[in-house]
């Protein structure tokens, strides 16, 4: 059996794993998904401090805390800035890295530099111009998309400007590098890490054939892909 931390994306929260997470525990595994501050369940406690380092810390003490060895490290999206700020802190706990559709960045990348140009312009109100409005997205099914989308939230900006640390790059870390890839949403910001998984001996690489919200879409199948890892 193998241990789990599933690490959301943008806007979302750890219930989008809900259906994932149940799969992974039936099959015997353990299996924690972090909730990120200032966003999803933890929407609360969002405000200006809230940046990428304090999502890493987030997933760092899930680790620390529960003491995790031997783990399944998987990044979502936005999600795989996080797990990969995490290495410097747990990366000699993690026996698989996986990144699911997800940004794959270098030190000192972030999601503005990666994607080409600044997010979305924060949210035009009193008391809030450093949140990044969320905006509804597409899912197989519309009645996932219809929950699913009233618990999207804005998100902190320095989050997204915010650059990564990592100091030893990841092809030169000792544990496994898988990345999967979602091939309805062809081009945008994540074909380039695809495309070097895909080529490189150095990965494991995986596609799946639906839009961005993978979790929600195809937890099955991503279930099955994730048991092969164990």
């Amino acid at each position: 059996m193998a241990c789990y931390v599933l690490v959301h994306g943008a806007w979302g929260g750890s219930y989008g794993f809900r259906l994932v997470r149940r799969l992974l525990q039936a099959d015997g595994h353990e299996v924690f998904t972090s909730a990120l501050t200032g966003i999803g369940e933890r929407s609360h406690l969002t405000g200006p401090h809230v940046d990428l380092s304090l999502h890493v810390l987030d997933v760092v003490n899930v680790v620390r805390y529960e003491d995790l060895d031997d783990v399944v490290l998987l990044g979502y999206s936005y999600g795989g800035m996080v797990v990969t700020g995490a290495l410097e802190h747990i990366g000699d706990r993690v026996r698989e890295l996986v990144y699911l559709d997800a940004f794959v960045p270098a030190d000192g990348d972030s999601i503005a530099s990666l994607s080409g140009q600044p997010p979305a312009g924060p949210v035009a109100q009193i008391g809030a111009p450093w949140l990044v409005p969320a905006e509804p997205r597409e899912f197989d099914d519309p009645a996932t998309g219809a929950w699913s989308n009233l618990r999207r939230t804005a998100q902190p900006v320095g989050t997204f400007t915010e650059p990564v640390r990592l100091p030893v790059p990841l092809e030169e870390q000792p544990f496994g590098r898988t990345y999967i890839r979602a091939t309805a949403d062809p081009g945008g910001p994540f074909e380039i890490p695809a495309r070097h998984a895909r080529e490189s001996p150095a990965w494991r690489y995986h596609e799946i054939a639906t839009n961005h919200m993978v979790p929600e879409n195809r937890p099955a199948e991503l279930t099955a892909l994730l048991g092969a890892l164990a």
